[in-house]
């Protein structure tokens, strides 16, 4: 009896054993599927029209820049709220990636509220990443349809929702969001701070998660095809 006893409770220790080295590495590999399906921000629209094939003489353009786009339209003071929601609750917090830039699209003639509205959001912020740009509406209009969004300019070159353009000039969005009936979600309403801080924001995080993955994979490529190189910033 002793004997048969002495093995269940060694059995009973193996088994414990076992719980306690197997659990927390199915409980990390549980994470890591977790994380996995969040690491990329679904693509919505290729082919988005740069803003610098519109303007030649245009130093702002979409390509290698992650691009949080607005198009304030000729009355942008009475929608300063919307670039100050931006300002505030994006840009500050990630305004540390080098790639990362705030393009307002203004039609031609807006170039004196453009400065009113650069002084406000310069008040206690560096805003060398917001860049205004200044050109027709038909351009504005025709950069927005190359969106293919369901929103619609007014009359005056202006829509609520801000949009994010990634580095091969592509929109990023959702395309599984509840609060949509088709589930896709093209532009944040920037009207309001909700929309920004319950949704953009994470958006916005995974995007840059995902260049920074690729620019991880991409180093360690580049040391296993060149094991000997040296960098001039490692030497």
């Amino acid at each position: 009896m002793k004997t048969s006893v002495t093995k269940k409770n060694k059995q009973k220790k193996v088994w414990l054993l076992l719980a306690l080295l197997i659990g927390p590495l199915v409980f990390y590999l549980m994470i890591l599927t977790g994380q996995n399906k969040f690491r990329y921000l679904p693509s919505l629209q290729q082919n988005v029209l740069d803003i610098s094939s519109l303007e030649p003489n245009q130093k702002v353009g979409f390509k290698d820049k992650i691009s949080i786009v607005s198009f304030l339209g000729s009355d942008l003071l009475q929608h300063k709220t919307n670039a100050l929601n931006l300002n505030e609750k994006i840009y500050k917090r990630f305004n540390g990636f080098k790639k990362f830039q705030f393009v307002v699209i203004l039609p031609n003639g807006t170039e004196e509220k453009a400065n009113q509205l650069k002084k406000e959001l310069a008040f206690n912020t560096n805003i060398n990443h917001w860049h205004f740009v200044f050109t027709s509406k038909e351009n504005i209009k025709l950069l927005f349809n190359s969106f293919h969004t369901p929103f619609s300019l007014d009359e005056n070159a202006y829509v609520p929702q801000a949009f994010i353009i990634d580095k091969k000039i592509t929109l990023r969005g959702r395309n599984k969001d509840k609060d949509y009936k088709d589930g896709f979600l093209y532009g944040y309403n920037a009207e309001t701070v909700s929309p920004i801080h319950q949704k953009m924001v994470d958006d916005v995080k995974i995007l840059l998660a995902e260049y920074r993955l690729a620019l991880k994979k991409n180093k360690k490529k580049e040391v296993f095809k060149n094991p000997f190189k040296i960098k001039k910033n490692e030497e």
